[in-house]
């Protein structure tokens, strides 16, 4: 096969990455939180209720920011059930899942939880512009984060939380695109309703960061009018307009499926084109960021099916989709996708972080464990962070129904602090190697530190309850830096870190 090439040169960068690039996402959603995160008759629950186990995995997968409550939950969330004693707080049908919600997890364990991860995990709160407005969001927001002295912010002492929780970050709804969506508006409603909350919460505090709404995919008939009409409510309110996105293999399309990083990249620059539009229609200096606080791959074609089988059960088993090998490839892709657009993409949240769609397991009672997409995140959060080198690939092709042509190599790199580069490279082909040439122009570099790549004789492989450590990461032999270049061989269908010292 034709070897795949590219250069890198600290004087062409995409853009310094956020932390915030490596978030994850918690919603109340079958057993994301109930013997997910939170399990207090767990041999391992803390005297919070909260799953040791899982905290130390979520630990190392390196998650920055936790997006709270929801997802379409929010739609209808009610935001003072969660706080207070938990016998007190009622029980309520979600309408989003068809499932009830016990309230027995709520604001103050969700902060809590957030700083037995670590300092560095912030919180990302969404505000329910589904079902309620601009009032309920200045409650929460009272709550939350004003020290003391009000009525709201004194209940907070009282409920146990004499320190305001600190919350910057807020989403000023979900979806709301979305005809599925509770409380479902048109764009220019939406705009309206943001812009008012927008302004409102900015006069309590006017560093808050704000994040619109976007389209809930490229493909809604709404997309970039969507964006173009809301955003010239908000565009002077707001830091980030939203992005989500999910990709699974269509009627056994695999070949697209493994592409599914074109669309998403595409995606991206047309939100940026049409931020920048509407930027340049206002005449306005200001620049939207992209918040990408959805994205997966997940088989959405069975959770209809599985949602609408429900009777209001408590934590049912939903969306608890089992990995592969071939979709941990794809979903190290899409990471590739986030870094290669760093300069505007400075929220992403991997949803979720839990049991549903995640890169961690649980059983109830029982162990936890890693997916195999767990690794190409936990990767991407420890050694990409740093600035990102622009990257041009001269790579060998192939033919998708979707996308048309697409690179069999997908590629990033970023260089740390340190002057330590790494490069994070897919091989989309199923069946051959494909071998990797790399220009090192001005960089200091002069050892292979490591290369491990995520690969299987058996795409299909994948971890479980009874084989949790039957994927994981492994050395490369043969990869070799000399004389200003980087050569090696990418196994087929495969995830790969190469660390250069």
């Amino acid at each position: 096969m034709r070897t795949a090439r590219f250069t890198l040169d600290p004087a062409f960068t995409v853009g310094e990455v956020n932390p915030r690039l490596f978030g994850s996402f918690v919603e109340h959603l079958g057993r994301c939180v109930y013997t997910g995160v939170f399990e207090p008759d767990h041999p391992t629950a803390d005297e919070a209720g909260l799953r040791q186990d899982v905290l130390d995995l979520v630990r190392e997968l390196g998650v920055t920011t936790v997006r709270y409550p929801g997802g379409n939950f929010v739609s209808g969330y009610r935001w003072e059930d969660s706080v207070g004693p938990v016998e007190d707080r009622p029980r309520r049908l979600d309408l989003a899942w068809r499932s009830t919600e016990t309230n027995r997890f709520g604001l103050s364990e969700y902060i809590a939880f957030l700083r037995k991860i670590g300092p560095r995990a912030e919180p990302m709160m969404a505000v329910n512009l589904g079902t309620r407005g601009v009032a309920e969001a200045l409650e929460l927001q009272e709550y939350a984060n004003h020290p003391s002295g009000t009525a709201l912010s004194d209940l907070r002492v009282e409920h146990g939380d004499k320190d305001p929780f600190g919350i910057r970050l807020w989403c000023l709804g979900n979806e709301m695109d979305g005809p599925w969506q509770t409380g479902h508006k048109t764009a220019e409603e939406y705009g309206r309703i943001a812009a008012e909350t927008a302004r409102a919460m900015r006069q309590i505090d006017p560093g808050v960061e704000l994040v619109a709404c976007g389209s809930s995919s490229q493909s809604m008939e709404t997309f970039a009018e969507w964006e173009t009409t809301v955003l010239k409510e908000t565009y002077d309110l707001v830091d980030h307009i939203s992005l989500h996105a999910y990709y699974e293999p269509l009627d056994g399309d695999v070949d697209s499926f493994l592409a599914s990083a074109v669309d998403m990249e595409s995606f991206i620059e047309n939100v940026v084109a049409t931020c920048d539009h509407v930027g340049a229609r206002l005449k306005s200096k200001k620049r939207i960021n992209l918040s990408f606080d959805e994205w997966n791959v997940w088989y959405m074609a069975k959770t209809q099916a599985e949602v609408s089988a429900l009777d209001w059960p408590e934590a049912p088993r939903l969306l608890e989709d089992n990995y592969s090998v071939m979709d941990a490839v794809v979903f190290g892709s899409l990471l590739i996708a986030l870094l290669r657009h760093a300069d505007r993409v400075t929220v992403a949240c991997l949803a979720q972080l839990v049991n549903v769609i995640a890169p961690i397991m649980t059983e109830p009672g029982g162990p936890a464990w890693r997916q195999t997409t767990f690794f190409p995140f936990a990767q991407a959060s420890r050694y990409g962070r740093g600035e990102v080198l622009d990257v041009r690939v001269d790579s060998p092709t192939y033919e998708t129904k979707r996308y048309g042509e697409a690179d069999l190599l997908h590629a990033t790199a970023v260089r740390a602090g340190d002057g330590t580069v790494t490069v994070f490279a897919v091989n989309r082909s199923r069946t051959e190697p494909l071998p990797l040439d790399v220009a090192l122009n001005g960089l200091d570099l002069s050892e292979v530190v490591e290369h491990s790549a995520l690969a299987d004789a058996d795409p299909d492989a994948r971890n479980t309850l009874a084989e949790p450590e039957r994927v994981v990461p492994h050395p490369v032999d043969g990869t070799a830096l000399e004389d200003g270049r980087l050569t090696a061989v990418l196994e087929p269908l495969s995830w790969n870190v190469i660390r250069l010292g």
